[in-house]
């Protein structure tokens, strides 16, 4: 039989999908057979014909996993599924053994199995299968992802604890995300202590970046579901500055930093123009990652015609600036599978910064 890990988390956005690419990544150096689940997914999308957890389908697409699409996502939270579990359209029961039945036959294909959760350990309780209810499950030792910090990582992991405990389930390790570099051994020193007559282990996982911080272009495009236009390659641009284009075109250009997405509105037709022919220079295609471009102001078609013959990536937003500036900076990034410069990042920076052995042989 394999050996299995639950990845949980204090919380969304904490790393638990980073942490479960980096892990299988660094699981295939060791195991021959290694393999992949999200018995709970709350974040859907069509693979097919099928409804998927995004991040199943980021883990199939990764790591050539398509053959057990069926498997790797059992319960898939669609737009009324908690309203048709709460009229009594199905049976906790029912959800639990779809869950078993998966794990059962994922472990007899694999020698190692990522179980990753979702949210906080909570999450799945209006269906009866709360993280930690299914972590005891399955049993399956638990290892916590949270973000880094000491007194609030500490509360965070506490706040998560008795529910573990309540189920029985097994939390083996907190393993600290997004890591200050420089206050690394600092934090993981102090954390040491944070948990007293608890047998569990305290660990570090990735180091902060702005590599994994921040969004992509193609993801920009996702959340605000509008067609990415102008050069196809951008989508995996990762955009480390946004400005928005409210002041004279000179100074927007003389302000442009690596790798910016600049907001403006549709009537700047001479700031369209201006960043589109730089986009063919390469030192400022280096700091243009391309343009949202927002209003009810249809652009002018001479505008249009040199914003397309440019190639220059761009988003058009029938929403006032304002607006879409406010969304886009208030995103959290996500990974999916488009995001290639972002899972290269971390499959290097694994074998750095995660401790697969120190892991491996809690299990």
């Amino acid at each position: 039989m394999a050996k299995k890990l639950f990845i949980a988390a204090t919380g969304q956005n904490c790393g638990k999908t980073t942490m479960s690419v980096s892990l299988f990544h660094l699981a295939r150096q060791k195991y021959d057979r290694v393999g992949f689940i999200k018995p709970i997914g709350p974040k859907i999308e069509m693979y097919g014909d099928k409804m998927v957890d995004m991040d199943a389908v980021l883990m199939a697409k990764t790591y050539g996993l398509e053959a057990d699409i069926d498997l790797m996502n059992p319960v898939a939270l669609h737009k009324n599924f908690t309203r048709d579990y709460l009229s009594g359209k199905m049976t906790c029961r029912d959800l639990k053994q779809k869950i078993v039945d998966a794990v059962d036959a994922l472990e007899k294909k694999n020698d190692f199995l990522i179980i990753e959760g979702a949210g906080h350990g909570g999450v799945g309780s209006v269906i009866g299968l709360s993280n930690a209810c299914v972590a005891s499950t399955l049993k399956a030792p638990v290892i916590i992802v949270a973000d880094s910090g000491i007194g609030s990582t500490i509360d965070a992991v506490h706040l998560n604890l008795p529910l573990y405990e309540k189920e029985e389930a097994t939390v083996k390790m907190v393993l600290i995300n997004k890591v200050l570099a420089e206050k690394r051994e600092s934090v993981l020193g102090f954390l040491q202590n944070g948990f007293p007559g608890r047998a569990i282990q305290v660990s570090g996982g990735f180091n902060y970046s702005p590599i994994l911080a921040n969004p992509t272009l193609g993801h920009i495009s996702r959340i605000l579901n509008l067609p990415l236009h102008g050069d196809p390659e951008g989508r995996s641009r990762i955009i480390h500055h946004i400005q928005l284009g409210a002041a004279s075109s000179q100074r927007v250009v003389d302000a442009l930093e690596d790798s910016t997405l600049v907001v403006l509105t549709s009537s700047r037709d001479e700031l369209i123009v201006t960043l589109s022919s730089l986009y063919h220079i390469p030192s400022y295609r280096d700091r243009i990652v391309g343009m949202a471009i927002a209003g009810h102001v249809p652009i002018s078609e001479i505008t249009q015609q040199i914003l397309d013959d440019s190639n220059i990536p761009y988003v058009r937003v029938h929403e006032t600036t304002s607006k879409l500036f406010t969304t886009v900076m208030d995103d959290v990034a996500k990974i999916t599978v488009e995001d290639q410069e972002k899972i290269n990042w971390i499959k290097t920076n694994a074998e750095n910064e995660v401790d697969f052995e120190a892991i491996d042989a809690l299990l």
